[in-house]
């Protein structure tokens, strides 16, 4: 049987941010995860997010060279947000 998109799906999805940050409410966990038991749609996405969140937090984190920011901050028109005042 195939499941569709449902408004619980997305009201779910709202909240997955703060479910998958383990900041979320109890009684919302609990929602989560009885709908993630029935649900193989929305159990794949939140499968996936933890495994894009671990490999994010897992990778090295190295500073951004100086001509590479300085041609950042110019083509994205950000020397008035970084100048200092």
């Amino acid at each position: 049987m195939k499941h569709h998109h449902t408004d619980l799906c997305a009201q779910l999805e709202s909240q997955l941010p703060d479910y998958l940050d383990g900041e979320a409410r109890a009684e919302i966990c609990r929602a989560i995860e009885a709908h993630l038991a029935d649900c193989e749609n929305c159990r794949i996405v939140v499968d996936t997010l933890k495994k894009t969140i671990a490999l994010y937090r897992s990778a090295p984190c190295d500073e951004v060279p100086r001509d590479v920011h300085a041609r950042l901050v110019r083509v994205l028109n950000l020397d008035d947000l970084l100048s200092p005042r």
